[in-house]
């Protein structure tokens, strides 16, 4: 029953009014006690510090001749038959009381009666004490001859007080009544429109969007209630965007060229789209879980390293099946702020592209070594003109400068071409062993610190104290530092600043390095590292780029299982990551 907000305004009003009228009583009764004591020693203290009584009882030589003079103020006194006088001797002894006071009547000697034995007035008056009493010695040569005691037994107090407990808990009662009675209306004004929203509330969740109440007041209530009619709207105008949105994702998955894959957590597939089973030949996907699936395909991938991946990175991975060859991204979704709610597969097929790619390296080979014959002649009778062998000296110089310069371009190119060729045929002889990275990119530094100097600019080198010792091969990781360091040097303005950092985390050697150089505009990123790219190529071949730089230094990255990525803002600057293995 009291679960209900009802009864729990019921029960906050009777409690409140208690609570009132409990403070209020307590309050009233104290005051009553207060007002008693204090009348009662007003009282006594007006009779006893009158000059008439004081001039009265004083040099009284007996105490019926004592008694005969105080019998003229009982009335000022107020004596009763509940308040009485005593006359004592010096030592407490009773010699004369009241006619309502029996002479025998026993009593405890107060701390008013001792107070009169050692010629003080005692005219304090406790609280907590049954009765109320007031002692007023008479002196004889500084001693105390005999002491009036007036007693008070306070009946006249209880009686009062008892009645005003009486009116306090019939005043209880009837606010009791009236407050349970009020509550019950107040509260029911309150619950009503609660009521009807629940009601209303339970059929939107139910699915019928068309529920509206009306607004009957301008408070709270009524705030609420044209709350919950603005919900009713919205939540049905984005539930009907959200099944639109919904028609038009699954229209573009049924469509759509590549392939897509969802897997949830725990690995077990929730959709694939048409595509995707065509790509992979596969008709029934509810046996499907995501580590088996991709490990039968060569694939060295699980859904646990993907959940955990920072920064909701995306994976690619290659798959080859047969002659057909798939570009897969792995990627996770989310489902409520940062919750992981599976992992998507986005399939492209490339094998047309991967075909292509292969003439392509194959013609750049044959090329490669047909040319590299004749431009060694060709430097080689250039080198010897240069001598003076010419009789016009400055203009044969000059031209023979140039072609020579353009002969050094082309050996590069050759060279350069002559490495990827080697690479992308897992022809290269890899010469692996240990050695401190942190050493090497000291060395690359000092070897290209004139050539920073000659641009004015400032190359820092930073790393932490922890990073252990790779197992590669020096040179060509060397080849790779030294190529990205230059091409900061080149492509960053003079003045610029360049840092190099490298730290331990997850196993992995990371090696950041950064400009202030002229950046790569957005859509040139991801083409970045593909062959003979640039992104300004009359800069690039301007500074003496072959534009094979980058896609080597990938493809040896990449043949020692580690990672390259480049983020770059046009103007900004350019930060090149390269993370390796330790071991």
């Amino acid at each position: 029953m009291f679960k209900s907000i009802q009864w729990k305004l019921v029960t906050m009003f009777v409690l409140l009014v208690v609570a009132v009228m409990i403070v209020v009583g307590t309050f009233l009764l104290k005051s009553v006690t207060n007002f008693y004591h204090n009348d009662f020693k007003n009282k006594m203290d007006h009779v006893f510090e009158n000059k008439d009584f004081q001039s009265a009882i004083t040099n009284t030589n007996s105490p019926v001749e004592l008694e005969n003079k105080l019998k003229s103020f009982i009335g000022r006194l107020g004596i009763d038959s509940y308040r009485n006088y005593f006359i004592l001797d010096s030592v407490g002894a009773i010699l004369a009381t009241s006619a309502n006071a029996e002479l025998s009547e026993k009593f405890e000697y107060s701390d008013n009666i001792i107070a009169a034995m050692n010629g003080k007035k005692g005219t304090e008056v406790l609280h907590n004490r049954r009765y109320a009493d007031y002692a007023w010695p008479i002196l004889k040569d500084k001693e105390t001859q005999y002491i009036i005691y007036i007693r008070d037994e306070k009946n006249d107090l209880r009686d009062m007080m008892e009645e005003i407990f009486r009116i306090i808990l019939e005043a209880v009662l009837f606010g009791l009544i009236i407050s349970i009675v009020l509550g019950f209306f107040l509260s029911n004004t309150i619950t009503t429109p609660i009521a009807n929203l629940t009601r209303k509330a339970e059929k939107l969740a139910a699915g019928d969007f068309d529920q509206t109440i009306e607004v009957k007041s301008k408070d709270e209530i009524g705030k609420l209630t044209n709350t919950f009619n603005f919900m009713a709207s919205e939540l049905k105008q984005t539930l009907e965007e959200i099944a639109s949105e919904k028609n038009k994702v699954e229209t573009i998955l049924l469509y759509m060229t590549d392939g897509v894959i969802a897997f949830n957590v725990d690995g077990k597939i929730i959709h694939a789209n048409p595509a995707a089973k065509r790509m992979l030949n596969i008709h029934e996907t509810q046996d499907i879980v995501f580590d088996d699936f991709f490990k039968k395909m060569g694939v060295n991938i699980s859904i646990g390293e993907l959940i955990y991946l920072e920064h909701w990175k995306t994976v690619e991975r290659q798959i080859n099946m047969n002659d057909q060859h798939l570009k897969a991204f792995f990627a996770t979704f989310k489902v409520e702020k940062e919750k992981v709610g599976g992992v998507i597969v986005v399939l492209q097929d490339v094998t047309e592209q991967e075909k292509l790619d292969m003439s392509r390296r194959e013609f750049v080979a044959n090329v490669s070594h047909e040319l590299r014959t004749p431009l060694t002649s060709i430097k080689s009778y250039i080198e010897t003109l240069l001598e003076g062998a010419l009789e016009d000296k400055e203009t044969a110089v000059h031209f023979l400068k140039v072609v020579n310069n353009e002969s050094d371009r082309m050996t590069r190119l050759v060279k350069d071409l002559l490495i990827l060729s080697r690479l992308d045929h897992k022809q290269t002889q890899w010469s692996k062993h240990y050695f401190s990275i942190v050493q090497l990119i000291e060395e690359v530094v000092e070897k290209l610190s004139l050539e920073a100097k000659s641009h004015k600019h400032t190359v820092t080198f930073t790393s932490t104290a922890d990073i252990p010792q790779i197992y590669a091969d020096k040179d060509r990781i060397e080849q790779v530092i030294k190529n990205i360091i230059s091409n900061a040097i080149k492509y960053t303005p003079s003045g610029g600043q360049i840092t190099i950092t490298a730290q331990y985390i997850d196993n992995e050697v990371c090696i950041i390095i950064k400009d202030t150089g002229i950046g790569i505009p957005k859509e040139d990123q991801p083409r970045i590292f593909e062959r003979f790219y640039r992104v300004d190529k009359a800069r690039s071949r301007e500074l003496g780029g072959t534009g094979l730089g980058l896609a080597i230094a990938k493809e040896i990255i990449t043949a020692h299982n580690g990672t390259i990525a480049i983020e770059s803002e046009p103007d900004q600057g350019t930060e090149v990551t390269i993370k390796l293995p330790v071991a």
